[in-house]
């Protein structure tokens, strides 16, 4: 038995696998849950090419790549809408929309584009925010040391930051300071580094249920410059942010979520390694073994047998990668599908 507030997580998150056609690619979600996204993480995937993520904050010719410490870069013709059932993406970029190959995409709903002016900080922010699913879009032009509110109403459980207008890297953290060691910790998205340490990131007593301190790095804070940021609070049965200790061996170290993982990213926090995706769209059984990895362009990898997806978590299945014996490792799960609608218990699918 489990509970879960959130009737049908298809209706906020989804992987979309798609053909590209150099063409005008008008790409619909599936099922019947009209999940409009605003949040898209696209990647080529048997290329090179960059990492694409786009948001509804931002527009769609507004560019960001996970694997690069870039400003954020203008470019028409490549996502063109964030529709009311998916995206279509144009014919100008082999990284969107090449003819005959294999796309993936990430997508999370926010607030369908719509944004307010939040005051709450010391840092005035502008907020879309989908509380329902504990995640919302944040921008502000940097302050040096502040506050500023992120719309969720509770404590976010993790969050992901980039200047947009200086070549810095991503910085990542988490609210429980146990996960990745202190409050003055981070990790960045576009590097293998292990977990740093630098107190001019996040504040002594980072984030609460109504804003977040961030210090005066220009990675986070810095006055002159524009920020974006991606803020995710665990919902139970759709999403979990968490860390486990690796085993190394084949019957691997077990995650419980509490539902069917649809989305897991993970990171050793321990020793210089990549961020490793797995979605079940690319890997529908088990053993999961087709990754891409978030700080680098390359193509999809398929040598891993890397975890099963279960109906209440996901299990390692390698002894080393993302199981190294003793070893930590940060993740961010979405669901498949919840246990239940709307608080009743029901038996998992």
């Amino acid at each position: 038995m489990a509970y879960s507030d959130i009737k049908d997580s298809s209706a906020h998150f989804q992987t979309k696998t798609y053909t590209g056609t150099n063409n005008s690619n008008a790409l619909t979600n599936d099922g019947n849950s009209d999940l409009k996204p605003d949040f898209i993480w696209i990647k080529r995937r048997d290329s090179n090419n960059g990492h694409q993520l786009l948001d509804s904050t931002r527009g769609v010719d507004k560019i960001l790549g996970s694997e690069l410490n870039s400003a954020e870069t203008t470019l028409a013709n490549r996502l063109s809408s964030f529709d009311t059932d998916g995206f279509t993406v144009e014919s100008s970029s082999g990284a969107f929309n090449a003819s005959g190959e294999p796309f993936v995409a990430w997508q999370w709903k926010a607030n369908g584009g719509t944004t307010s002016s939040n005051t709450t900080g010391t840092i005035t922010s502008t907020v879309q925010a989908n509380t329902d699913a504990g995640f919302s879009i944040v921008t502000w032009a940097g302050g040096g040391t502040g506050s500023l509110g992120h719309g969720l109403g509770e404590v976010p459980d993790m969050w992901i930051v980039k200047n947009r207008d200086y070549a810095v890297s991503w910085a990542v953290g988490f609210s429980d300071s146990s996960i990745l060691g202190g409050t003055s910790n981070y990790l960045s998205l576009n590097t293998t580094g292990a977990v740093s340490t630098y107190n001019n990131i996040w504040g002594s007593s980072p984030v609460n249920s109504s804003v977040i301190t961030m210090a005066g790095d220009r990675s986070v804070n810095i006055s002159g410059d524009d920020y974006v940021a991606y803020f995710f609070k665990a919902k139970q049965g759709y999403s979990k942010f968490g860390s486990y200790v690796g085993n190394g061996n084949a019957n691997g170290a077990f995650v419980y979520t509490g539902f069917k993982p649809a989305f897991v990213m993970t990171k050793n926090t321990s020793a210089t390694d990549s961020w490793v995706i797995m979605d079940e769209k690319r890997s529908p059984s088990n053993v999961a073994n087709k990754y891409l990895l978030a700080d680098t362009s390359g193509a999809e990898g398929t040598n891993f047998d890397m975890f099963d997806f279960v109906s209440n978590g996901f299990k390692c299945r390698r002894a080393t990668s993302q199981n190294a014996s003793g070893n930590t490792f940060i993740y961010m799960a979405f669901a498949e599908n919840p246990f239940v609608a709307g608080g009743i218990p029901t038996t998992a699918r």
